[in-house]
């Protein structure tokens, strides 16, 4: 306090209330609420653990863990090498860079529900849509895309890729920036090409922050709900329930309100989940991200 800590308190307060009312208010609210059975209609009772076994004995709740893991799979294999070989191919263009950047952005600039009600109209079946009228020119034929449970899935990792990509393009970028031009003019003296410069010299120095973005990238494929909410509701024959999309359902399954104790429960037991892995992630990949 005598070093100026008492106005560094005074100066971050405002912001400490505000996260403490509207983010860590809601969090301690959803943890009571978890060992309740509550829908905010009609009194709360206290049933304690009962949600919790509840969400565990639900059947949903095994399709929904395997459908949400299939999905950051195909996402990880799909989304997260893609903005890196982008960033990478953008910082080799001399010209019209500015332009190349604004374009793989675009993408995140256009409202989320818009974007997923454009490709929707894009997955049309009938032969006469548009991503089955592309790949008629091909002599492929037309794919079922969203109304079959095995093609749905792969659909909507396809959009969530490219809705995201843009951003994880732009910070790879500027990562780039950073790695001294150096290194790449000594590997030309050695004699690398541009694929030797790229393992031996741009991902050793795109370690860190590769590390974060997977982390981060597993942590929102884990969250996915607006695609499969806007695309399928869940469907066809819950090819696309994920995890928070069963939460949606416990707590929104009727007009009078559904049971938001299990909703809040299986939240909880999600943000423990994503809380461990998260840290056993930084303590696996603590000695490799940093040397």
């Amino acid at each position: 306090m005598r070093g100026g800590g008492a106005w560094n308190l005074a100066f971050l307060a405002p912001m400490l209330i505000v996260f403490g009312v509207f983010s860590w208010g809601p969090i301690a609210q959803a943890v009571i609420m978890s060992f309740q059975k509550t829908n905010l209609i009609t009194p709360a009772t206290w049933v304690g653990l009962d949600n919790f076994a509840r969400v565990l004995a639900d059947p949903n709740l095994g399709t929904a863990v395997l459908n949400t893991l299939y999905f950051a799979v195909l996402a990880l294999i799909f989304g997260f090498p893609l903005p890196i070989i982008m960033a990478v191919l953008m910082s080799e263009v001399k010209r019209g860079k500015g332009l190349y950047s604004a374009l793989a952005y675009l993408p995140v600039v256009v409202p989320p529900v818009v974007a997923v009600l454009l490709w929707k109209v894009f997955y049309n079946a009938s032969p006469d849509g548009v991503f089955n009228t592309i790949l008629g020119w091909a002599g492929i034929p037309p794919q079922p895309w969203l109304q079959s449970s095995a093609t749905a899935m792969p659909s909507l990792v396809i959009e969530a890729t490219w809705a995201a990509a843009g951003g994880s393009i732009i910070i790879y970028l500027a990562a780039l920036i950073a790695v001294p031009p150096e290194l790449y003019d000594a590997a030309e003296v050695d004699g690398a090409g541009i694929w030797r410069k790229i393992w031996h010299v741009t991902l050793p120095q795109l370690r860190g922050i590769l590390f974060i973005m997977l982390i981060l990238q597993v942590i929102g494929t884990a969250q996915v709900f607006l695609e499969p909410f806007l695309f399928t509701g869940g469907g066809p024959n819950n090819a696309t329930l994920t995890v928070l999309l069963l939460i949606y359902r416990y707590a929104f399954q009727n007009s009078l309100g559904g049971d938001y104790g299990e909703a809040t429960a299986l939240s909880l037991m999600l943000a423990i989940f994503l809380g461990l892995l998260s840290w056993l992630y930084f303590k696996l990949t603590d000695r490799w991200s940093t040397n």
